[in-house]
């Protein structure tokens, strides 16, 4: 989803798209008399068309991938996305690129944790305590709102707040994800780390570890959480446990109270089937959206395209044996005989499923969207709307929101013709649905399920039938949105963020030039504007080189959270706001671009927001800061906001 050029470099960026923070390595300086390191010429030609443009190939930048850590791009090149590219490498010279960008030779362990660790009765996680995150949406409706005896903290208290603490986690570029929060326990994924920590904040000022989840080989991870009691035979009242997945399509099942694994299980069914959303934790299965990165291979003629498609799977909480699989379109077929070399090109493929699925057991399915299509024909299901039934994964009913929407990148809308897995028929746009839907409650009593797209619209359907009951569209958008990562409710309002407005595009929805990049609340009811908060680029000073294209990348991309009737949002630039949910008014903002001191004695630095990262929790508010892709500012560190005196 998060999609241009370049092959080598979207595949790359895509695998990377995990990765995430440390401090930057920097520059390495190299004497007049000092011999070119061994792993310069590799990196020149295999990764620097790429990464040494990273804003036109989405790709991360070399001052990101030189923050990494040596399994992450070693896990990159042997068994991720680009694997491809590194089957071309021996042992050794895979080991000089590494070394060139890195500095290291060799994983490193991580021991902050053990100096952090919990004592006495802080150990014990309190399952008794009701969940306030337990899905990528908070609650069951994904409304992404707590209030203000869930977090500790008021509307009032928001404008006032001051950093309390930050915690660093070594060789990371991203902060992508959120935790599950249950009573005073957090439960943090950090992607590049390959790990899950439990952290306690019964004390806000001295947070602890209760326990550490390292995944199995220190495979990246890349979902968020979700938590839920799920059956367990023998075992009365259920087991608590947190389900999570990592980039290499891994579902994680873990006991909540010790972070020993129940299960894992590899669900990719296609050759680039990935993970993203977060599964949904029932009592009696769990719901996994799959999704697929055969938009960043298959305009390259070798590749043989294409025959990949989202997918949902059912699976036992208890085991992981798949219950049912939802295909959200037939298996590919040859379309074309001869694509130009005697070889045929497939479809119908696409319509990944980036977003968290939000499950209705009242009417008894699950709602989600999807993405663009790869290959002709452009499927109904790409680009669109979709409701299962919860009891055998059927297809109730399905609204595709954008028609012909056919990417891969390399291609273009008017590819020449030696491009031979790319075609003319197509409005180009890649405008999926990143953000995850919301099954809102209206004062009035009405259900309204509601969606944001990466072409600035939002919708608003029936649940029981898809039928669009209004649509309201804040520009064209973009591959990286629009709306990007997720929208908010509360109240009757929805709260979208815009990262980009986009242009007038012939033959789209007309486009209105006095929209500005920023906040939308947007009436629920009528699809009317409340007010528009715009946020400005700020370059000023120092900042302004430390903030990558700082005076056009500065939108709001990352999903919002609501406390109390303020919006908090973090910008595609490195700052935290948060505004008046009536008014639109700011009440408090913080730049996280800089070096920060952290409780564990790591390094820290904050970067850009993006994805999902800001919660709170017992008084705080936590954001994680740092996305190292797409040419954005990393970033390594959890930052713990508390109001003032």
């Amino acid at each position: 989803m998060r999609s241009s050029v370049k092959l080598a470099a979207a595949a790359f960026a895509a695998v990377l798209a995990l990765a995430g923070g440390a401090h930057a390595q920097g520059q390495r300086v190299q004497s007049a008399n000092q011999l070119p390191h061994a792993g310069q010429a590799i990196y020149r030609l295999h990764c620097a068309a790429c990464h040494d443009n990273p804003e036109a190939t989405r790709s991360p930048a070399k001052t990101t991938l030189e923050a990494m850590s040596y399994q992450t791009l070693n896990f990159a090149l042997t068994q991720g996305k680009m694997q491809a590219q590194g089957s071309a490498l021996t042992d050794e010279t895979r080991g000089q690129l590494i070394s060139y960008l890195t500095g290291k030779t060799q994983r490193t362990v991580e021991t902050w944790s053990k100096a952090m660790a919990c004592t006495g009765a802080r150990l014990a996680v309190d399952v008794k305590a009701a969940p306030t995150i337990a899905t990528f949406g908070f609650d069951a409706r994904n409304t992404r709102t707590l209030t203000a005896r869930q977090t500790g903290l008021t509307r009032a208290a928001l404008k006032k707040l001051d950093l309390a603490w930050a915690i660093a986690f070594p060789d990371v570029t991203m902060m992508r994800a959120q935790p599950a929060v249950i009573g005073k326990s957090v439960f943090l994924p950090v992607a590049e780390a390959g790990a899950l920590y439990a952290f306690d904040v019964s004390d806000p000022a001295k947070p602890c570890v209760k326990w550490v989840y390292n995944s199995p080989g220190g495979a990246p991870l890349r979902s968020s959480p979700s938590y839920g009691v799920i059956d367990v035979p023998g075992e009365k009242g259920g087991r608590p446990v947190l389900a999570f997945s990592g980039l290499d399509s891994t579902v994680h099942v873990v006991d909540a109270r010790t972070g020993k694994p129940l299960w894992t299980k590899n669900v990719a069914v296609y050759s680039y089937s990935m993970t993203t959303g977060v599964p949904r934790v029932l009592k009696d299965r769990i719901i996994v959206p799959i999704s697929q990165f055969e938009i960043s291979v298959g305009g390259d003629n070798k590749v043989s395209c294409c025959n990949n498609h989202g997918v949902v799977l059912s699976l036992d909480p208890a085991t992981g044996a798949q219950q049912w699989r939802y295909d959200t379109m037939p298996e590919a077929q040859p379309v074309k005989a001869d694509r130009g070399d005697g070889k045929p090109l497939f479809g119908p493929s696409g319509a990944p499923i980036w977003n968290s699925p939000v499950v209705d057991e009242k009417r008894g399915l699950i709602y989600f969207g999807t993405g663009e299509a790869n290959s002709p024909p452009a499927h109904r299901n790409t680009d669109a709307l979709i409701a299962i039934r919860l009891k055998d994964g059927t297809e109730a009913w399905s609204m595709q929101a954008t028609a012909d929407d056919i990417f891969t990148i390399g291609c273009g809308p008017n590819p020449p013709p030696n491009r031979l897995n790319c075609v003319k028929e197509t409005v180009f746009r890649d405008v999926d649905f990143g953000a995850s839907l919301i099954l809102a409650k209206l004062a009035n009593g009405r259900d309204l399920l509601l969606a944001g797209q990466k072409s600035g619209t939002l919708w608003a359907l029936e649940p029981e039938t898809g039928k669009v009951v209004w649509r309201r569209d804040i520009g064209s958008g973009g591959p990286m949105g629009g709306i990007h990562w997720g929208i908010a409710f509360e109240n009757d309002l929805i709260y979208a963020g815009i990262s980009n407005v986009g242009r007038a595009i012939p033959g789209a929805a007309a486009f209105d030039p006095n929209l500005q990049i920023g906040m939308y609340a947007v009436d629920a009811n009528t699809g009317e504007f409340k007010w528009h908060y715009t946020v400005k680029p700020d370059c000023a000073g120092e900042r302004g080189k430390k903030a990558p294209r700082c005076e056009r990348v500065y939108g709001f991309s990352g999903a919002p959270t609501v406390i109390d009737g303020a919006v908090l949002q973090g910008s595609l630039d490195g700052r935290l706001f948060a505004l008046d949910g009536k008014t639109g008014a700011e009440l408090w903002r913080y730049d996280t671009l800089r070096e920060f001191q952290t409780l564990n004695g790591v390094p820290g630095k904050g970067g850009a927001f993006d994805a999902v990262s800001i919660v709170g929790v017992n008084g705080l508010v936590l954001a994680g800061s740092g996305y190292g892709m797409f040419g954005q500012a990393e970033g390594n560190v959890l930052l713990a906001f508390r109001p003032k005196p």
